[in-house]
């Protein structure tokens, strides 16, 4: 009670200006440093809260100086834990600073940044068990403690073999063998330890991997990566307080920073050819499954999918579809905030705002699905997309789609009426792409019928394939380019896309080019052609109608 007391005091006193929030950093230090291991309460969140704030308020080097000023205790893990995720400047200082017991280091530990551990190492106070720890976690990356291994190559110097006799410890001694390690490496060629691995496998193993496996710690940057390209990734920071020094784009950071779920984020890796350029990244925040608190994140980072023959720079339909790219980031993120709110998973929410996100989710889900009929046109357009080639009865197709319609054409007494001629309609084309591409064109006609108006469709069938003719509706036949992308029209009982007809029937066109057919305007007529599917060879175990059962 009496350390709530005195924690309230210390959240309700201001903090405006530089020397009011180093005063409050100070007792906040103290209060929570010295803290239950066990404390729990609303006043305890807010007080870390506030840290978090004071963060970025206080240079690094400010707070370092505090935290190594006599006196301080640091007695709490998981106050040791915020601090050892925040600056490295920070990090290194709260490592130094900590006081803590075996057990607390040994369960704090693993779950520290690979930094963090770093500045550990060279701490001489720590008990056995929690320098073997160390030794069997490692940090893969280049540090002072590498020193030592060289004590016993031939290319150490006398500076650093002076250094190495320093047995006085601190600070200074610190500086005088980082001093020595740098000399060293610059007057020695070979500095790099060997070993005991093939060398060619592990190359073969990290050359140019597709996708790769990783975890943040809850300020951006990677703690752990696939083995064989850990060395490479961990320490570096995907997102952070903000924009400056971070690897993905500013849509894809801010989605981090707000800790919500990340799909097809953009990230530009640095480093050795293995892992550097462009990614794609997946990514979900994890929280501790007791307190709540925020842990970081864990995803995946894909290569882009076209990588030797992608589509030139300056090729339209790439220029559109990394466009699309920067829209359907913070639509994703949208989304995802809605679903939270809506299903109260960060707590209850007021039925109000679950309705409002309720619709936001919608609209967020149409944009999406309207950004997937751009990238079909673009990706169709550029022939960076290829239809399956599994084949379906084209007529099936056709009239389970103008049963689908029946419900909307029916209530206005209009009606989309088929005659068909032929008995093979087998095309070239797979059955959720013919669905595709009969929905496209039927549901735009549908549409666009007035009330008590009849259209009729032809559709003939045969060993070379298909055709289906339409008359065009009243509203439609008017139209001066049927095939001009235009604005969508509110008043359509139904619609196969959100872009309007001329933009639906243009995506349908470009898909019926693409199953090798056409889809062309004559007169008045409406025309698709599809081509049918190719049928056995006489010599296959069909027999000598296997052709034509292939085709049936």
């Amino acid at each position: 009670m009496q350390f709530d007391d005195r924690l309230a005091t210390v959240l309700r006193s201001g903090a405006a200006g530089e020397r009011a929030a180093r005063t409050q950093f100070r007792q906040l230090l103290d209060l929570l440093g010295s803290a239950p291991t066990a404390a729990a309460s609303p006043l305890l969140e807010a007080a870390y809260g506030r840290l978090t704030e004071i963060f970025d308020e206080l240079p690094a080097t400010e707070q370092s100086r505090i935290l190594r000023e006599p006196g301080l205790r640091l007695r709490n893990p998981r106050l040791v834990s915020h601090l050892a995720n925040g600056d490295p400047q920070v990090a290194a200082a709260a490592m130094a600073s900590a006081r803590l017991s075996e057990n607390n280091w040994l369960e704090l530990i693993p779950d520290l940044p690979v930094t963090a551990r770093g500045f550990l190492r060279h701490r001489r106070d720590l008990p056995d068990t929690v320098r073997r720890l160390l030794s069997r976690l490692g940090v893969r990356d280049l540090t002072p403690s590498q020193a030592e291994a060289l004590s016993a190559s031939p290319n150490e110097t006398p500076a650093l073999r002076a250094a190495e006799s320093d047995t006085n410890g601190g600070i200074g001694a610190l500086v005088r063998r980082i001093e020595a390690f740098q000399q060293a490496r610059r007057g020695s060629a070979a500095i790099a330890p060997r070993l005991p691995l093939d060398i060619g496998e592990l190359m073969a193993e990290s050359a140019q991997p597709e996708a790769l496996d990783f975890s943040t710690d809850p300020g951006g940057r990677i703690d752990w990566a696939n083995s064989h390209v850990a060395p490479l990734l961990v320490g570096l920071r995907l997102a952070g307080g903000g924009t400056a020094g971070q690897l993905c784009d500013p849509s894809t950071g801010l989605s981090l920073r707000r800790r919500g779920i990340v799909h097809s984020g953009r990230v530009e890796l640095p480093g050795a050819a293995s892992v550097a350029g462009t990614w794609r990244l997946d990514a979900v925040p994890r929280f501790d499954g007791e307190t709540g608190i925020f842990r970081g994140y864990v995803g995946r980072m894909r290569r882009p999918l076209a990588t030797a023959g992608e589509a030139p720079a300056d090729n339209p339909g790439e220029r559109m579809r990394q466009v699309l790219h920067e829209l359907r980031t913070p639509v994703n993120a949208i989304q995802g905030f809605a679903e939270i709110i809506q299903q109260q998973l960060f707590g209850p929410a007021p039925n109000t705002y679950r309705a409002l996100a309720g619709a936001v989710g919608v609209d967020a889900a149409r944009l999406l699905a309207g950004f997937d009929e751009i990238d079909r046109l673009a990706r169709l357009e550029s022939a960076a997309l290829s239809l399956s080639t599994d084949g379906c009865n084209f007529r099936l197709v056709v009239e389970a789609t103008l049963r689908r319609l029946e419900g909307v054409t029916r209530p206005r007494s209009a009606h989309l009426r088929l005659l068909t001629s032929g008995e093979i309609f087998s095309i070239g084309l797979g059955q959720d792409d013919g669905a595709l591409l009969a929905w496209r064109l039927l549901a735009t006609l549908a549409g666009s019928l007035a009330a008590g108006e009849v259209v009729e469709l032809t559709l003939r069938g045969g060993e070379r394939g298909i055709e289906l003719e339409t008359e065009l509706p009243v509203a439609l036949a008017g139209e001066g380019d049927l095939f001009a992308a235009g604005a969508r029209s509110e008043g359509a009982a139904v619609s196969a896309g959100m872009f309007g007809t001329g933009f639906t029937l243009r995506l349908a066109r470009v898909e019926a080019e693409a199953a090798g057919g056409s889809l062309a305007l004559h007169g008045e007529t409406l025309v698709l052609s599809l081509p049918g599917l190719t049928g056995a060879a006489p010599d296959h175990s069909q027999g000598a109608n296997g052709g034509a059962s292939a085709a049936a």
